[in-house]
């Protein structure tokens, strides 16, 4: 039996918030991370897809593009990236309903579950966000803990609070604490 080596498109790149890192497949960004967790990305891609063939590129999926845009105060620019995350069929409603939540506010695991649907799946609802595998894009470090606490995030606590900080000083007012909106089914991403 064979397997077929399939080939991601990546790129690295510095932003004020970091160095990140992407992969992309067919026009459809798989992975965006911090660059020093760069292995950890390929090893969950190669868990997911099997062989790689890494290609470097300049944009992949333009997902370079939108991000440098994000970090530069336009924060609408990551709106439009297509995504191919994988998951399961629930992953996908929670990262669905993370892209509903407007950049500059936050929201709850609470609040996500009830807005996929499943009002006692909290920890579950948490799990699939700290799964995210698209930082930033799909924008986990909008949600936080019932008490207004920040809660786990990848790259850290303190870029979680640089990240809302971010939105809110270039969206110009303060952070509203706001429930997630049910997402339509044209806002599927997976």
């Amino acid at each position: 039996m064979t397997t077929e080596t399939v080939t991601l498109e990546t790129a690295t790149f510095d932003t004020p918030l970091g160095s990140l890192t992407v992969f992309a497949r067919s026009g459809a960004l798989c992975a965006v991370g911090f660059t020093a967790r760069r292995a950890e990305m390929i090893e969950a891609l190669t868990k997911r897809f099997g062989p790689l063939d890494l290609r470097e590129a300049a944009d992949p999926a333009g997902a370079a593009s939108a991000l440098r845009a994000y970090a530069a105060g336009r924060l609408d620019a990551l709106d439009t990236v297509q995504l191919d995350a994988g998951g399961t069929a629930f992953q996908r409603s929670v990262w669905n309903a993370l892209r509903a939540i407007p950049a500059g506010t936050v929201t709850t695991y609470a609040e996500i579950a009830r807005a996929i649907g499943h009002p006692t799946a909290v920890r579950a609802a948490g799990a699939a966000n700290g799964a995210n595998p698209i930082a930033i894009v799909v924008p986990c470090h909008r949600v936080i803990g019932s008490d207004g606490s920040l809660h786990g995030y990848a790259g850290g606590l303190d870029l979680k609070r640089r990240l809302i900080e971010h939105e809110r000083v270039n969206i110009g007012a303060r952070i509203e604490h706001e429930p997630a909106r049910r997402p339509t089914s044209t806002e599927a991403t997976g």
